[in-house]
């Protein structure tokens, strides 16, 4: 949904406008955020020329290389970093501080953003300029990259219990362990890009010092989600060797099963092969109990065979 949204100071208020003739009649040092969510090419473009900034396009913004992820002048930050969804798709977001101004560029609605406005109207004190409301961005979805890797550890806790026997295997349970893998490389890759987004505003000149012990904390509490990877990795990792372990016992039972089987009817076969010949003097072939007689044989060796296997604790 197309959205432009404007937040100013006004009378000791954060104040809010959807109108974008309302730069017009707001003084720039009152302006504190503007939200495009996206709007068309006409609003970016008039916005640009207001501003004096070059919004970047959308291939821009997914490059994946350091200089287009964060660049910097002698008066502004442009910072693109990714913004995961609840479907673990990663959204592309760019920042533009220029003057204590923050120009947000997306493509979608995010529950960083609406939490970032409540917090906003929750203490306006604390959000004097544009630098103010992008830091509780990241702090906000830094906050949200941990939920997630808490539902992602649930989800392999239950996994984790499901192997409890051999007969609980099955190939759907690999594919939902390298699925689970596939959201913890997800969720990895996009912290260390929120890290180099935060590590270079650490070397800002001009970032205010009031907010640099939050960026800080900030690059804290990412390293502390790259332990939790870490460890949902190595948990994925035990998982999917356990349960290759347990196939392979079941693959050697079955054929551990198969090969006691063709022992024990090996004497019958070996027996019934000689009785098979076409010799013409045989002394059995004339002998009423004869055919009795090689049946007992069979059953015997097979029995002996059998007691065997269990004296040895192979069965």
């Amino acid at each position: 949904m197309s959205e432009l949204r404007l937040f100013y100071h006004e009378d000791n208020k954060i104040k809010i406008s959807k109108n974008l003739d309302t730069l017009k009649k707001v003084n720039l040092k009152d302006l504190i955020w503007i939200d495009l969510n996206d709007v068309s090419d006409a609003i970016e473009t008039e916005l640009e020329q207001f501003l004096k900034i070059y919004i970047q396009e959308d291939e821009e913004i997914e490059e994946i290389e350091m200089s287009s992820r964060y660049m910097q002048t002698d008066d502004s930050i442009v910072a693109n970093s990714n913004f995961l969804q609840d479907n673990f798709v990663m959204e592309p977001v760019s920042f533009i501080l220029k003057n204590g101004i923050l120009v947000s560029v997306r493509n979608t609605e995010l529950k960083s953003f609406n939490e970032t406005v409540k917090k906003i109207y929750a203490n306006t004190k604390s959000f004097p300029t544009g630098y103010h409301v992008l830091v509780t961005l990241l702090e906000t979805r830094v906050e949200y990259d941990a939920d997630m890797i808490e539902d992602v550890t649930d989800l392999i806790t239950n996994l984790s219990k499901t192997l409890n026997t051999e007969d609980d295997l099955d190939q759907d349970i690999l594919i939902h362990i390298k699925d689970l893998q596939e959201k913890v490389m997800i969720i990895r890759q996009n912290i260390v890009d929120k890290q180099r987004v935060v590590s270079n505003m650490l070397k800002c000149d001009f970032f205010p010092l009031d907010l640099l012990p939050r960026l800080t904390m900030i690059i804290k509490d990412i390293n502390s989600l790259f332990e939790y990877t870490r460890f949902g990795f190595d948990r994925l990792d035990y998982l999917q060797d356990t349960f290759l372990g347990l196939i392979n016992l079941q693959q050697n039972k079955i054929i551990k099963i198969f090969t006691v089987v063709s022992v024990i009817f090996m004497p019958p076969t070996l027996i019934a092969s000689l009785y098979g010949m076409n010799f013409k003097y045989m002394p059995e072939l004339d002998w009423k109990y004869g055919y009795a007689f090689s049946i007992v044989i069979m059953v015997i060796f097979s029995a002996a065979v059998l007691m065997f296997f269990r004296r040895k604790k192979w069965l």
